[in-house]
Parts: C-alpha cells; sequence; structure tokens
C-alpha cells in the first residue's frame, strides 16, 4: 500500500534532518528518505569541523539540537584574517559588538550524533532507511508520487511537497529538470584535528594563499580544527605527507600565532566546485541546502546558508493548508533570493580575489585589509554576514519562538 505524507525529505543529512525537526514542531506528517541504515551515520557526520553562525546555534538551540551535543563547542569570539605576503590583516572581537561569540564551532559528528538523538524523540516522524530516490511515480491531482528502493524492493510514496536534501549532486534536482551553474575551483580542501603549544582561546583565524584558504578553528577539546586548501595538482602530495612533514606544511602556511603545532589526527580530503540550481522550486517540489547551493567553503557560509533555507521554508508551512501549492513555494523562493545571492557572490567572490597570486591585485587586497580593520561600519558588515544575519532571516534565527 502507497504511503502518504504532508512532506518527504529525501536526504537525512545537515540539512534535511534540521528540517525534519522544524516540520514536526509544526504538527506535519513528514516522511524522511535516508542512505544509511539504522546506527550509521551519513558520510558528511565525520571529523571535519563545523562552523556555526550564531544564527544557526539560535536556531538549533530552539530546536532543542544543540543540548543534545555530548562534547563541548568551541566559542569563536575573535576572529583574525590575513593573506601571506600581503600586508595589513582583520582583528574582529565579538565583544565589541555586545556578544559572547560570533559562533561555535562543532564537530560534524557529534552533530550528527546530537541530530539523530533529536530525530528518536519524534513519534511522527517515518523514516525510511537505508532507502533511495530512484525517479517519480504517475502523481495523483495535488500529490507527487515518489519512488524508492529499499530493502523491500522498489515502492512509491505519496507526498504534497517533495524536498530535495540529497547533497550535491542531488538524484532529485536531475529528476525534476532543473539545470545547475558549476565552476570547478581546482582545489581539494584538507580537514583535521591538531594540537598546538596554545590551547584555543576563542580565536578563529583564517589565512589566504594563492592555492588556497586555510583556517585555524578553536575546538571545544583542546585541539584546533584545521581545514587547508590546496591547489588540485598538489592534492595527491599532501595527502601523501607523513605527520610531521603535514604539520610543517600547516606551519608555513599559519605562521606561528598559536606556537608550535604538536600533532594532528586523520585527514580528509575534498574537492571544491560551485555547484549552483538556476532554480529552486519545481511543481510540489523544493531545492535546500547542497542540492541547491554547494559553495566553496571560504568563510564556512554553506551549512549555515542551507539551514536558513530549511528554517524559511519551515515558516512558509506553518498554517498553511498545502504544503505543495506553487504560490506558497514561489514565495519562499523569493524570500530567499537575497540572503543566498548574497552569500553566492560574498563566497565566490572572496574565494577568487584571495588565490589570484596577480601581482596587481596584491596591493589592492592589503588596502582592502587594512580599512576594513580601520572602519568599524565595514567590519559590522562582514560580520552581520558571517553571522547569518542577511536578508529575510528565519524567526528561530533571530533568536524568537516562533
Amino acid at each position: 500500500m502507497t504511503e502518504r505524507h504532508d512532506v518527504v525529505i529525501v536526504g537525512g543529512g545537515l540539512v534535511g534532518a534540521s528540517l525534519a525537526i522544524a516540520l514536526d514542531r509544526l504538527g506535519l506528517d513528514v516522511g524522511l528518505v535516508e542512505a544509511t541504515p539504522p546506527g550509521e551515520m551519513p558520510a558528511v557526520f565525520d571529523q571535519r569541523n563545523l562552523s556555526f553562525a550564531a544564527a544557526t546555534v539560535n536556531a538549533l538551540t530552539a530546536l532543542g539540537v544543540m543540548a543534545k551535543l555530548r562534547t563541548p563547542t568551541g566559542p569563536i569570539r575573535r576572529i583574525h584574517i590575513s593573506r601571506q605576503g600581503d600586508f595589513g590583516r582583520v582583528r574582529l572581537d565579538a565583544s565589541e559588538y555586545g556578544r559572547d561569540s560570533f559562533g561555535q564551532v562543532v564537530v560534524a559528528r557529534d552533530f550528527g550524533d546530537a541530530l539523530e538523538a533529536r530525530l528518536g524523540e519524534l513519534p511522527r516522524l517515518a523514516r525510511y532507511r537505508p532507502a533511495r530516490f530512484v525517479g517519480w511515480g504517475a502523481s495523483d491531482d495535488g500529490l507527487r508520487n515518489v519512488r524508492i528502493a529499499d530493502a523491500r524492493g522498489e515502492r512509491e510514496l505519496q507526498a504534497r511537497l517533495v524536498v530535495a536534501a540529497d547533497g550535491t549532486r542531488s538524484a532529485v534536482r536531475q529528476a525534476l529538470g532543473i539545470d545547475t551553474q558549476e565552476h570547478d575551483y581546482q582545489q581539494t580542501l584538507f580537514v583535521a584535528r591538531v594540537r598546538a603549544d596554545r590551547a584555543p582561546d576563542g580565536t578563529a583565524y583564517e589565512r589566504f594563499c594563492d592555492d588556497g584558504p586555510t583556517a585555524l578553528l578553536p575546538r571545544g577539546d583542546r585541539h584546533w580544527g584545521v581545514v587547508h586548501g590546496v591547489s588540485n595538482d598538489q592534492a595527491d602530495a599532501v595527502a601523501a605527507l607523513d605527520e610531521t612533514a603535514w604539520l610543517r606544511r600547516l606551519q608555513q602556511h599559519l605562521g606561528w600565532r598559536v606556537g608550535r603545532l604538536t600533532g594532528s589526527g586523520e585527514r580528509s580530503a575534498y574537492p571544491i566546485v560551485r555547484v549552483v540550481a538556476e532554480r529552486l522550486v519545481a511543481e510540489r517540489a523544493v531545492l535546500l541546502g547542497n542540492a541547491a547551493q554547494t559553495i566553496h567553503p571560504i568563510g564556512a557560509q554553506g551549512f549555515n546558508l542551507g539551514l536558513r533555507d530549511a528554517l524559511t521554508l519551515a515558516e512558509q508551512l506553518a498554517g498553511a493548508g498545502d504544503p505543495g501549492d506553487y504560490a506558497l513555494l514561489a514565495s519562499y523562493a523569493q524570500r530567499r533570493h537575497e540572503d543566498r545571492e548574497r552569500t553566492l557572490a560574498f563566497s565566490d567572490g572572496l574565494a577568487r580575489l584571495t588565490s589570484n597570486p596577480a601581482m596587481l591585485l596584491k596591493p589592492l587586497r592589503s588596502l582592502g585589509l587594512v580599512a576594513v580593520d580601520a572602519h568599524t561600519s565595514l567590519q559590522s558588515f562582514l560580520v552581520g554576514g558571517a553571522m547569518g544575519f542577511r536578508g529575510d532571516v528565519p524567526a528561530l534565527c533571530r533568536g524568537e519562538t516562533a
């Protein structure tokens, strides 16, 4: 028998799971199609370090997720930005804006465990796992029939709204016929946990170099989270480095701001490709998170942007008679336009500008760093975006309970 839901979410990662929790608060009947079986975590929940903007922390606190974290988070109280070979730097301090922190550093694995614990408290949620989306069935009026494959073989789910939260290479997006614009940055991102002479003190360091950005993030376990971008032609050589050579490379890029780097955990590598969907909605369907836009991780905007997608959609569905009504979905897309476009422009522009080795850009970049460090208005603009307060901000992100 075909099972019917108000909303079917395809993808149980960071954004899909967060949306399921938000929709449960509305009393909606939700089905969550997940690729991994019970007891396993999606690959995205690994040892990478997630920088939660203040708006994200507000929302996840209201959704009851932050309380489920089993290890302490690392507050980002100060941000130090510089570029190798350029003069000037930008220093931001949360206390100057009347805040304790700009956000928190959370280990993806711990966040995955917290989401799983919270999902387990939702009695109405129907979870299909392991299962995968395979296409559309013959849809009835007012419904979409979603074909999935699981241990029982192929079957269909009916939904008034289908949410694609299935990542950069979204099968749902492809089945909807939504085209994308892509740009390969020719960079690979290495992520690891490192130890240093100095324990984290709440300062996050962002260091730009010709071959990509390097960030040092203050974790809550007395370690630093490192994110190191390299050009693709160097990726195999960097992956092959032993621990001593790896730490030496990081030290050369980061300098001695936290003293000597003394140890490193396992490294994970991710190619960096920008993939942006040309539209966000279709008939009884909507794209969220990486399915809608996968952006350069510079500035740590990706998940934060995707969560704002999810929470804006949840606001649109609150009290709606038909969650798949096209006018409602069009209104959602309009609400997301400013935040999405500004974040895409910021991420892509910063990635291209800071990795461009052209000598003519060197003095301009340096003057830009000096100007931002000296002018509070420019800093405020940068801080507002970094904290997740761009455009039409969902109520939960603003710390409201609605």
